[in-house]
């Protein structure tokens, strides 16, 4: 097999577990043709967010020979990495090497403007900044990766397993891939995204007027719930409750109540063995065809995936 050289950038405060995601997968194997370099703004050290120093053994010069380069999360993603840097990343960007960002690695990518106009992700928690910091691109933040051929980003953390397993299957096929992930114990492909890894909470209210109202639903999630019935609760009309409800919610009241269900369902996903069916009754989602639909379209997977994934127990009973 042809040589294939994977250049890891470790930019200054490089978040230790991004940056060994990619030494693990593309450290070199019988059945690879990896050849793995870390490497940094310097060829001595680099200091981790976790604050101890990372010996490096090429400087940004690597970049420039690499056939894929790989950005893992930093710590002071709002602030842009050197210059020389960014510089090094966007002659790598515009000779067509292909570049991969793990997490808040993609800031580094953008900084260096290689993700202008492009639909890209970034870890749930900083897609925000990253939409704000440049404008010029978009985040989608229910993906565990993007692959824009030459350019990839990926979502937080163990997203970039996913990503650069994905790598491997495309430069060497499923077999392949599947080996290292059952080398590495993780799962050679994951449905969904991130929706399934971001804790969903109820819009915080502005106001207290329909607290208890709000409570009482949360007790009776499995009860059909109309509006006639929520404004007898609260004392108001129909039409004073819906306008009380979204102005101290920002939701109306069936959004804050779908909301409220999938949030239910998901604990009884995670903590019980009842079947969906049972739980879409529980939960006031009616049949687990419904449930399973409105589940899939909140959460990004569906309810046994998500159970397989987050049941209690669930890690000690595979691993």
């Amino acid at each position: 097999m042809n040589k294939h050289r994977v250049i890891v950038l470790a930019v200054d405060g490089v978040l230790p577990m991004d940056l060994g995601i990619p030494t693990q997968i593309f450290n070199a194997r019988p059945n690879t043709p990896y050849e793995l370099t870390v490497c940094g703004d310097t060829d001595e050290a680099v200091t981790t967010s976790a604050g101890f120093t990372l010996g490096l053994t090429a400087g940004l010069e690597a970049l420039a020979e690499a056939d894929t380069i790989i950005v893992p999360g930093f710590e002071d993603f709002r602030r842009p990495p050197h210059p020389r840097v960014r510089a090094a990343l966007k002659l790598a960007g515009r000779a067509g090497i292909r570049i991969a960002s793990i997490c808040t690695g993609a800031f580094a990518v953008a900084a260096a403007g290689l993700l202008d106009g492009r639909t890209v992700t970034t870890h749930w928690a900083s897609a925000d900044d990253l939409e704000e910091l440049y404008p010029r691109l978009r985040v989608d933040r229910n993906v565990l990766y993007i692959d824009n051929d030459t350019i990839l980003t990926s979502a937080g953390v163990t997203a970039g397993i996913d990503l650069c397993l994905h790598l491997v299957r495309k430069d060497l096929g499923a077999a392949v891939a599947n080996d290292i992930a059952r080398d590495i114990v993780a799962a050679p492909h994951r449905d969904g995204g991130q929706a399934q890894y971001i804790t969903r909470s109820l819009p915080a209210p502005q106001a207290t007027t329909l607290a208890d109202t709000r409570e009482w639903a949360l007790h009776g999630l499995e009860e059909d719930l109309t509006i006639p019935e929520l404004a007898d609760h609260a004392g108001v009309s129909p039409r004073t409750l819906t306008r009380l409800w979204r102005q101290e919610t920002g939701v109306s009241p069936h959004q804050w109540l779908v909301t409220a269900r999938i949030n239910r369902a998901r604990e009884l996903l995670e903590t019980t063995d009842l079947q969906v069916e049972q739980i879409a009754t529980r939960c006031g989602l009616g049949s687990g065809a419904n449930m399973r639909a409105r589940f899939r379209d909140a959460v990004g997977i569906t309810p046994t995936a998500y159970r397989r994934a987050f049941q209690h127990g669930t890690a000690q009973r595979t691993g």
